[in-house]
């Protein structure tokens, strides 16, 4: 039984971050207009993690496009700008996003 418990606590430990960014990115709307594994208004995360995988720079180039918003790389859909978004929480769900497989 205390293995069990063990490894519950182990794997919950484990996810529960990824949890708590999903919540950021609820919490900020984000997910009105992404989703973690399809399209609805703008790309899924598995999608944006999979064309910045390798560049060292995502995080911040995609915290930068959390706040500021942008256009053209996903299609004519433009992503508005967050403004109810500060710096660490864009660092934040960027780096979430990057995890997403």
């Amino acid at each position: 039984m205390k293995r069990v418990l063990f490894a519950l606590a182990v794997t919950l430990t484990a996810t529960a971050p990824a949890f708590a960014d999903q919540a950021l990115a609820t919490a900020k709307n984000c997910m009105a207009c992404h989703a973690v594994d399809k399209k609805l208004v703008g790309p899924s995360y598995k999608d944006v993690a999979a064309k910045y995988a390798g560049d060292k720079t995502a995080v911040d180039k995609l915290a930068a496009k959390i706040i500021k918003g942008g256009s053209g790389v996903w299609g004519p859909v433009p992503m508005p700008a967050n403004a109810q978004v500060n710096d660490a929480e864009a660092k934040k769900l960027a780096a979430w996003i990057m995890t997403v497989k």
